[in-house]
């Protein structure tokens, strides 16, 4: 029965995504943009769902089952981030993009100023397609785990199974597809959550037992983090870091391309407040059922704590409904997936120029990435949170601080601005190689040091002037 309720919305989300592509047009606009013409709600669930993804599922969930209470600060770090974000980010990025009339994200943050900057378009675009297809093995990765469980299958057979799903709606509709798919698959993804936590409840009891049974998994389970790392300091820096990783959305192409399809840069709040509403709902449900993961899921020493949440719906729910939860988490994984691919796609057909203006031919790139991220999933078996976190700080740190000063009316040269992306990325990298980001997430520094490689620009510019 688990199966059958999986293959339903399979079949939905599929059936969705071609009905989405039905009688749109050829042009490369359409593909990659929607022509500019989607609604805010929409949108905002398909930001939502492409951001909070499998990594919320499988990685963070196997974090939360190690760590507890402490991994609050993560969600705490998203919600600041997209609270930023979103008060003026998604309205610049629409009215810049139908200004520009550009239909990728690493051109509109080179033509910015309406100059031709062919190294810095380059640079992103090569940016874009190694950490997004790097992103969107994670996320075939995390789907490839859900099926692992429910179908005993090799978490691999999994992953081709998702890259399957999506070549098929997205080759048909492109950006549009996948935006109305993202947008049911959120649905699901929050359903899932709130069922798999009122089953929990229901089988403890009352709140009350619910935080009794944490309380005692040990001593640090439902500690903030002052036992864990040892003093408020270390605390601090900890959640100060997370608050990086919020903020490192603007980034994110995969997330920002929504924003450059809204059909009105007027529409961008009403958007906000659905994301926003979405996201705070999400967060908090998924983390009271992750922290109940442990309640039900053995530790061991071989444990892979990326499959708790899985293991975690086939012990409470009947077959059907642990299907859906399954169908949820295979659901987030694709609709980030989906988004990754296309915005890489994009990167070949537009930045790099192979097959542009021409459809079948663009196209064939969407099924060039996704062979690219199978072959890191099949050869690359790192965890999912280890996969998201280095895509995600590399992006984070080389170009949020570029759309930043942007959006807020800073102005920076080519060379200036391939020196920050330079900088946040080598400070990013390294700081995982020391193994620092056990103590500050990894992004934070890299886009401060991004930050200071711009005001360290302007001090040079106003002692040569």
């Amino acid at each position: 029965m688990a199966l059958v309720g999986f293959l339903i919305f399979i079949a939905i989300f599929l059936i969705t995504g071609l009905v989405a592509g039905k009688k749109q047009d050829t042009s490369g606009s359409a593909y990659l943009l929607a022509g500019q013409s989607l609604h805010p709600l929409p949108i905002a669930l398909s930001a939502a769902a492409t951001k909070y993804s499998g990594y919320m599922f499988i990685g963070l969930m196997g974090y939360i089952y190690l760590y507890g209470l402490s991994g609050v600060w993560l969600m705490v770090g998203f919600l600041f981030g997209d609270l930023i974000t979103f008060t003026r980010i998604p309205a610049v990025v629409s009215r810049q993009t139908a200004r520009l009339g550009v239909l990728s994200f690493s051109q509109l943050i080179s033509a910015w100023y309406q100059e031709e900057r062919p190294i810095l378009r380059f640079c992103i675009s090569i940016l874009t397609l190694v950490f997004l297809s790097t992103y969107a093995a994670a996320q075939l990765n995390a789907g490839g785990k859900a099926l692992q469980v429910l179908l005993n299958w090799d978490f691999k057979s999994g992953a081709l199974a998702g890259a399957l799903l999506i070549l098929i709606y997205c080759l048909k509709g492109g950006i549009k597809a996948s935006i109305w798919t993202d947008a049911i698959q959120s649905i699901v993804m929050l359903f899932a959550m709130t069922l798999l936590l009122y089953a929990t409840l229901q089988d403890i009891g009352s709140w009350s037992l619910y935080i009794s049974k944490l309380d005692d998994i040990s001593d640090t389970y439902l500690d903030l983090g002052s036992k864990r790392f040892g003093s408020l300091a270390g605390l601090c820096l900890f959640a100060v870091g997370w608050l990086f990783n919020g903020l490192g959305v603007t980034g994110q192409p995969q997330v920002m391309v929504r924003f450059m399809a809204l059909d009105r840069p007027e529409h961008s709040r009403q958007m906000a407040i659905y994301y926003l509403l979405w996201s705070s709902a999400f967060l908090v449900v998924t983390f009271l059922v992750g922290l109940a993961t442990r309640l039900y899921v053995a530790a061991g020493d071989t444990f892979d704590a990326e499959l708790a949440l899985p293991l975690l719906s086939q012990e409470l729910l009947p077959g059907l409904l642990s299907g859906i939860v399954l169908a949820g988490i295979f659901s987030a994984s694709v609709s980030t997936a989906d988004s990754q691919v296309l915005s890489s796609s994009a990167v070949l057909s537009e930045d790099f120029g192979m097959f542009k203006n021409n459809r079948w031919r663009r196209q064939f790139t969407t099924l060039l990435v996704i062979l690219l991220a199978l072959i890191i999933v099949y050869f690359l078996p790192l965890s999912v949170f280890t996969l998201v976190i280095v895509a995600w700080s590399v992006l984070s740190a080389a170009i949020g601080p570029l759309l930043i000063i942007q959006s807020f009316g800073g102005k920076f040269t080519e060379l200036t601005a391939i020196l920050m992306m330079s900088t946040g990325i080598f400070v990013t990298l390294l700081w995982r190689y020391l193994g620092l980001n056990t103590q500050i997430y990894e992004g934070a520094p890299g886009m401060m040091s991004a930050f200071l490689m711009y005001g360290l620009s302007k001090i040079i510019a106003r002692i040569k002037s």
